[in-house]
């Protein structure tokens, strides 16, 4: 097996993704999209985390009416941040993308969301219709271009601006309240970017700064299975005994190949405070493989293996988390033996993502960046 040539869900063909962010001014959250062809993506579920947030998941039980989805939403903001999805169902709509029914479309657009709430100062600052407008711009071959827009180094797009208090900006033509008139930056980031960015952009792991992270794998036949991963779990996501990414052990060759296990004196002196606190981990897997809602279930289910690896513990009390499985039916319906290994890869593609969105994260105050932990894991270590 291989990774894709991107090593990121947009292997999978036809699948777009965007990522939007706000950071200052109280805020410290996104929103990440991923969009399949208009004609949509078969769609299942599977939630195991005892306090998930979400929308529409009850449309892909097998037993249910609607066969494919329009857009998946990951997005902070915790239950506020649901609305997000509004604002991607309404850019479906203009569109024409949707359910058809009689005088229009319906988009359906399933949601999960992290806990994000106060990582940026204000409780409040949390992702609304307007960011998942900009999220649903950023993952069209050409991202909608915001004003006073300047290049930022994940190859995305920045806004700046202040807002009077409890008045609006306006951004990409909709409206941003901005809690007490405070700056605040709204970006958006490449489609295969990984890191501090979209929904992942406040996200903790562990003590450590979480994000969004994503992988893909090419099977012998050619089949390809991919993952995106917004890591904001309770757990850890490190090796208790040396330290290392327990995500990267399930990496293909040569890719997480430039990492070391950490010093000793490191391992023994990071001792975070893991205080009680609401997290998730969420995310989607994909494969371009025909598969029924029930198959897409499966699907999710095993990558949820793939989660548990990376993160221990996982689907805790506080965690809600939450996986969706996609099939873009861009290939044949698999035999039993290729849909064995499909499962395979999933996990593993799930735990990889995991690993990537910490390795790629930025540091802040109270959230280090892991390899600002463990330097020598960089190289050089024992």
């Amino acid at each position: 097996m291989r990774t894709g040539p991107t090593n990121s869900l947009v292997d999978v063909a036809g699948l777009r993704v965007g990522h939007a962010q706000r950071v200052g001014g109280g805020h410290l959250t996104g929103t990440t999209v991923v969009l399949p062809p208009p004609a949509g993506a078969v769609a299942g579920v599977d939630v195991r985390g005892a306090a998930p947030g979400t929308r529409e998941t009850e449309l892909l039980d097998p037993r249910n009416l609607v066969e494919r989805v329009h857009a998946v939403v990951l997005t902070g903001g915790s239950a506020y941040g649901l609305g997000a999805a509004c604002g991607v169902m309404e850019r479906l709509a203009d569109d024409g993308i949707g359910y058809p029914v009689a005088g229009g479309v319906v988009p359906i657009v399933p949601a999960d969301v992290i806990f994000d709430l106060g990582r940026g100062g204000v409780f409040r600052a949390v992702p609304d219709a307007t960011l998942g407008t900009a999220a649903y711009d950023a993952a069209g071959p050409s991202p909608a271009a915001l004003p006073e827009k300047t290049a930022t180094p994940d190859g995305g797009e920045a806004l700046q601006g202040t807002a009077p208090s409890g008045g609006i900006v306006t951004v990409d033509g909709g409206g941003i309240g901005v809690p007490g008139g405070r700056a605040f930056t709204q970006r958006t980031a490449s489609p295969t970017a990984s890191g501090s960015i979209g929904a992942g952009t406040g996200a903790l792991a562990g003590g450590l700064a979480g994000g969004v992270g994503t992988a893909s794998t090419v099977l012998p036949d050619g089949t390809t299975v991919a993952a995106l991963a917004v890591a904001n779990p309770a757990g850890s996501v490190l090796d208790p005994a040396d330290g290392t990414l327990a995500g990267a052990r399930y990496g293909l060759p040569g890719e997480f190949g430039h990492l070391h296990t950490p010093t000793r004196q490191e391992v023994d002196a990071w001792n975070p405070v893991m205080a009680p606190s609401f997290n998730t981990t969420i995310g989607v897997v994909a494969t371009d493989l025909t598969l029924t809602k029930a198959q897409c279930g499966k699907l999710a289910a095993v990558a949820h293996d793939g989660l548990a690896r990376a993160i221990r513990p996982a689907h805790t009390m506080t965690d809600g988390d939450t996986i969706f499985g996609l099939a873009t039916c861009a290939t044949h319906a698999p035999g039993h033996d290729v849909f064995q290994d499909v499962l395979a890869a999933a996990a593993d593609a799930f735990a990889r993502a995991v690993a990537h969105a910490v390795l790629t994260a930025t540091g802040r105050e109270d959230a280090p960046a892991y390899l600002d932990v463990f330097p020598s894991a960089q190289g050089g270590g024992s």
